[in-house]
């Protein structure tokens, strides 16, 4: 539904920070899935850990707040063009299940909760084959640049 080069229209991230590759579904104000493709050459695998890879949990989080983002910017019809960002401003109820290895097809899924002031409250989850990997409630401001 959206490849990379109309996902970097909707969010300010970029290489190597931008986590989100393509989104798979899309309502806006309802849900989004998206995908995250996990490469050995990500270059937090050189440090995390170089003899065991694995990515690390606060890019997880991080990956399902870009997906998050998406999913409002698209529900407001904003781009970040427009002078709007989002801020990650919390999470709660995070947890993490398994480690993600290179090679794994990370599946990003948010769903809006609610919507008060510009602070926004998502769902999200990410799942590797089916199985989940990580869940949480973050919060995200919207805020003006």
């Amino acid at each position: 539904m959206m490849d990379v080069k109309e996902i970097r229209e909707y969010l300010p991230h970029r290489y190597p920070f931008l986590l989100v590759d393509r989104v798979l579904e899309l309502n806006p104000g309802e849900s989004i899935v998206a995908i995250k493709n996990v490469t050995v050459n990500e270059p937090f695998f050189n440090g995390h850990f170089p003899d065991h890879p694995v990515m690390p949990g606060v890019l997880i989080v991080e990956a399902m707040a870009q997906a998050a983002g998406i999913l409002g910017f698209k529900t407001m019809d904003k781009k970040p063009q427009d002078g709007s960002i989002y801020y990650f401003v919390g999470a709660d109820k995070l947890r993490f299940k398994r480690p993600v290895v290179p090679g794994d097809q990370l599946r990003l899924e948010a769903s809006v909760q609610s919507e008060k002031r510009g602070i926004w409250k998502f769902d999200v989850k990410a799942t590797v084959d089916g199985d989940m990997v990580s869940s949480a409630t973050i919060l995200c401001a919207d805020r003006k640049v």
